[in-house]
């Protein structure tokens, strides 16, 4: 992300009068959305749905508010579990103009569905729990909160979220509401896509040589306890690179929580007030998926 980018969002954030408020693709200033943004930045379409009222996000979400994509981008850079066949691919098909005179393009995808920004139901590690097709809409937007560990992890790649965190986060912000979306925040996410680096291993590859943080068994059975309605993290797992049981997984699992991972830009969502909306490819029985998360972070 520029810099300009980062001082616009953080004159948006204080509430400053200044006028210097940009975005790029990854933060939209909700009050600047109408047609020439929903469409792609091309005026000219927007000039075509002339009769059509211009989109108005603003009259949905909190005046002022900022819009912080939370996804990293899927292609052939996208960091896949060590052990998988094959990562994220994009097949063209058509590419061209048509024998009409007209331009058509359509391609094909094939990907794991625990790769990249995704989603973990439940399913995936507690036989018989929720599939992806069946979470439940407010466990995907709802109020979200970060508990941030990256100074920690910054010197200890193993680094654990504990319970002590969470009482200090709540000594400093009040109990955690139930229904909340808890996101983890390591820093982990400005390693992406260098695969080396975001897991740990010189090679990428070895799943018994992997390092990086995570969530500990006994802060996950404390959100449990707190009935958060979902958990994520900007990690390649809930758990840390070392582990061998993914302990935090199966509690959350038990629990019928989903779990959200490799999220992006999570510097950017501060403690609390914001509000995550994140929505998976909806597949039938699917143990997880591709997920586009989004933070809603108000004035």
């Amino acid at each position: 992300m520029s810099k300009m980018a980062r001082v616009a969002l953080a004159t948006v954030l204080c509430g400053c009068a200044s006028k210097r408020i940009t975005y790029d693709d990854a933060i939209v200033h909700t009050d600047r959305i109408g047609y020439h943004d929903a469409y792609g930045q091309n005026p000219s379409v927007a000039r075509r749905r002339a009769l059509v009222e211009p989109i108005q996000v603003s009259s949905i979400l909190p005046p002022g508010s900022v819009l912080i994509d939370l996804t990293h981008t899927f292609d052939a850079r996208t960091i896949v579990w060590p052990g998988e066949k094959s990562g994220f691919v994009l097949e063209r098909g058509h590419r061209g103009t048509t024998n009409g005179g007209w331009w058509y393009e359509a391609n094909r995808i094939s990907l794991p569905e625990h790769g990249g920004t995704h989603i973990d139901a439940p399913s995936h590690f507690a036989e018989g729990r929720t599939t992806v097709d069946k979470i439940a809409l407010p466990r995907l937007l709802a109020p979200a909160l970060v508990l941030d560990i990256s100074e920690r992890a910054s010197t200890d790649p193993d680094a654990l979220l504990e319970p002590e965190d969470i009482a200090a986060f709540e000594a400093r912000h009040g109990k955690i509401v139930p229904g909340s979306v808890v996101l983890v925040r390591t820093g982990w996410s400005s390693r992406w896509p260098d695969r080396a680096r975001y897991l740990g291993d010189p090679a990428g590859e070895r799943v018994r040589n992997l390092h990086f943080p995570g969530i500990s068994e006994t802060a996950a059975r404390e959100l449990v306890a707190r009935e958060v309605g979902a958990v994520g993290i900007d990690t390649a797992s809930l758990d840390h690179g070392p582990s061998q049981d993914f302990a935090a997984h199966r509690v959350f699992a038990r629990a019928d929580v989903p779990a959200f991972e490799n999220v992006a830009r999570l510097d950017l969502v501060p403690e609390r007030g914001a509000m995550v909306i994140a929505l998976p490819m909806k597949i039938g029985d699917g143990s997880g998926g591709p997920l586009r998360i989004v933070a809603v972070v108000p004035r």
